[in-house]
C-alpha cells in the first residue's frame, strides 16, 4: 500500500523569500528522493487559508519512504527546512488511501 508524508507549511513572515527558497531549493531537493513516486505542491487559494503550502509525497509503502527519509538526500532536506520554514511545517505520514 502506498505510504504518504503530508508537510503542511504555516505561513511564513515573508512569503517571497520563502516561495523563491522551496521553489529554487527545496522542491528540487525532495524530487531527488529515492523511490519518491509522485510529488505534489498546492499553494491553497481563497481567503486566508490554514496553510501556505501543502506537499504530498508518495511512496511506494512505509519501507521506501523509511529508507528515502534516512538517506544522505532525506537528511539534506530535513536539514533544508531551517533554512525557509520558519513559520513552522506541520508534517503527517501515513497509508494512502484511494478514495473516489
Amino acid at each position: 500500500m502506498a505510504y504518504q508524508l503530508l508537510a503542511l507549511y504555516h505561513h511564513p513572515e515573508s512569503a517571497s523569500a520563502f516561495d523563491k527558497h522551496y521553489d529554487e531549493v527545496h522542491a528540487p531537493l525532495a524530487a531527488r528522493l529515492p523511490g519518491l513516486r509522485a510529488y505534489t505542491a498546492t499553494r491553497p487559494a481563497g481567503n486566508d487559508p490554514a496553510y501556505h503550502l501543502v506537499a504530498v509525497l508518495t511512496f511506494d509503502d512505509e519501507a521506501a519512504f523509511n529508507a528515502a527519509m534516512g538517506s544522505d538526500v532525506g537528511q539534506q532536506a530535513v536539514a533544508d527546512l531551517a533554512n525557509f520554514a520558519g513559520g513552522g511545517v506541520t508534517m503527517l505520514t501515513g497509508p494512502a488511501a484511494t478514495v473516489v
